[in-house]
Formats: C-alpha cells, structure tokens, sequence
C-alpha cells in the first residue's frame, strides 16, 4: 500500500513533458497548449489511473475518454460543458468530476495551470 500526498502549487517544471494536449487527442482552439503530467497511480492506457496533469495557457475542445474527478493544485481554469454553454471557472483547491463522453472546453487564462485527477476509463 502507498500513501501519495497531493501537493498544490506543482509548477509545469516539476512535471513530464506529454507533447501538445493535441497529440493527447484535444483539439487546440488558441494558443500552442502544451500539456505535462506525472503518474501518482497506474499509467495512461489503465482502466484507473491518477496523476498530475498541467497545460499552458490556451483554449481547447475535449471529449472526455473516462470519468475523471480532478482538483486544481495551481493556476485557474475555466470549464465550459458545450452541450449546455455553462462556463466555470476552478481554481485552487477546487474540484469537479465529468463523466466519461462529455465534451468540454478548457480556458487556461494565466501562463499554466495544474490539476491533479483520479480517472476511472
């Protein structure tokens, strides 16, 4: 058993880099979007996986490939569930969960933003 304490204030350099969040399958509507992670638990492709996942600043689309319920460590991030126009805006300390098929589009509107997420495919 593994006891992983969620650290807030995670700044990008501290994370892996994972390409563009359009080589992760998004859709990049402004700005270049790079995304970082790191694995605290299982990998990308296990059916339950968690880890530290961060963008810099930009907008893009996502159809999301599992439920997930992610609590932002640093930075802000505005949500909004196309399907219905709503727009919320997280920031630190604050979570959300999606289900599995929703798509959304991601704001990040400082220099970067990190989420930590647990997701259940």
């Amino acid at each position: 058993m593994t006891l992983i304490a969620i650290k807030q204030g995670i700044s990008l350099n501290e994370l892996d880099a994972w390409g563009t969040v359009a080589d992760l399958g998004s859709e990049i509507l402004e700005g270049e979007v790079k995304a970082f992670g790191k694995m605290t638990s299982g990998a990308p492709t296990d059916p339950v996986s968690a880890a530290y996942f961060g963008t810099s600043k930009g907008k893009f689309r996502m159809t999301y490939p599992f439920n997930e319920q992610a609590t932002v460590v640093t930075g802000e991030v505005l949500l909004t569930e196309e399907s219905t126009g709503i727009t919320t805006r997280f920031g630190v300390g604050e979570t959300w969960f999606v289900t599995k098929g929703t798509v959304v589009i991601w704001e990040v509107p400082g220099e970067s933003f990190v989420k930590h997420y647990y997701a259940v495919a």
